[in-house]
């Protein structure tokens, strides 16, 4: 049997010559093998050639250039372009096909704009030594105003704590979540290459909540069915006056509930108990009432896996109430660098 030939062995325009042989014997009817045998190569060397073929034509069987991809390496006032359009910017803004910033996506906006072609290893390596490493991306709304949270920051909510000082009051921030049966969160330790399988009822349920905390560590909550109405929203507030002394003010989101009439009229009537103030629209980072909500999620619902609504109800109490006996757990809350400044 004559012995086959290494195609790495030979030049690059020797390779594509035998490539084009074998993929013309097989349009004249030969086999692969008969193919293989003829430019004297592996049969599955020359499936993988009318592999490319049949999915790239004649372009996909000729040389491709070897060695650096052309354009050389990035300038330092290029490189410093770049980091600063993908601190400022998400892809789709500026007209690349991606949401997020990747490998490839950040190849691409180099060639954009400099015509310079890397490979996607030597872009990885430009990341790192800028700093950069992969993490999961905080959603935000578009409609997000920056100048009206930058405002909520330094002007509206240092008045709001001084006008608290003065009267004595104490701060709480208000939200409102639903939670499913379904909702799952963590990882689970398995065999290499075996998915861990989680076994839950078939029968969906949910269970909604309203919750209040303040920096001093206070939690207040309240569980309820169906959707948030103003009905809901004001027996919480008439709990809430009644859990304290002192007057509490309140800073919750704009959802149409906490604006309603109806809510507006009862807020005047309980002023000397109570006072609303709203966040900026599409700002729900700045409420560290949602940091409580991420807690229950991923604590008392992901990881324990309830049967019934009922059940699901009862692990919700029980964890709320060991949550308000560590008040401690509450002010961490405020430690997450979008809540600092309500610590």
């Amino acid at each position: 049997m004559a012995k086959k030939i290494d195609v790495r062995t030979l030049s690059p325009k020797t390779q594509e010559i035998l490539r084009f042989i074998a993929i013309r014997a097989i349009e004249d009817g030969k086999t692969q093998a008969e193919a293989a045998h003829l430019v004297g190569v592996q049969r599955t060397t020359v499936t993988y050639w009318w592999k490319l073929y049949r999915e790239g034509g004649e372009e996909a069987l000729r040389i491709k250039r070897r060695g650096r991809p052309k354009g050389g390496k990035l300038k330092g006032w290029q490189a410093a372009t770049i980091v600063n359009l993908i601190k400022e910017k998400c892809p789709d803004q500026l007209n690349l096909p991606w949401v997020l910033w990747t490998r490839e996506s950040v190849r691409e906006l180099i060639k954009r704009r400099f015509g310079i072609e890397l490979a996607l290893t030597t872009v990885g390596r430009y990341l790192r030594r800028w700093g950069f490493s992969g993490k999961k991306p905080i959603r935000r709304a578009f409609e997000r105003n920056p100048v009206a949270v930058e405002g909520w920051l330094h002007r509206e909510y240092p008045k709001i704590r001084f006008k608290a000082r003065k009267e004595d009051a104490e701060i709480q921030w208000c939200d409102e979540m639903g939670v499913r049966s379904d909702h799952q969160t963590g990882t689970s330790w398995n065999p290499i290459g075996e998915k861990p399988v989680v076994y839950e009822t078939g029968k969906r349920f949910s269970c909604n909540m309203i919750s209040s905390i303040s920096n001093y560590g206070t939690l207040r909550f309240k569980l309820f069915e169906g959707i948030f109405t103003v009905k809901v929203f004001l027996d919480f507030l008439e709990r809430l006056i009644k859990s304290t002394d002192r007057k509490i003010f309140l800073i919750v989101d704009n959802h149409s509930v906490h604006r309603a009439k109806a809510v507006k009229k009862w807020i005047s009537e309980h002023l000397d108990h109570i006072e609303l103030f709203f966040l900026p629209p599409y700002a729900p980072d700045l409420n560290t009432d949602e940091y409580l909500n991420n807690d229950v999620k991923s604590n008392a619902i992901g990881r324990r896996r309830s049967s019934t609504k009922d059940e699901m109800k009862r692990n919700l109490n029980s964890y709320f109430r060991s949550t308000q006996c560590q008040s401690q757990i509450v002010r961490s809350y405020f430690k997450a660098k979008a809540g600092r400044y309500a610590a």
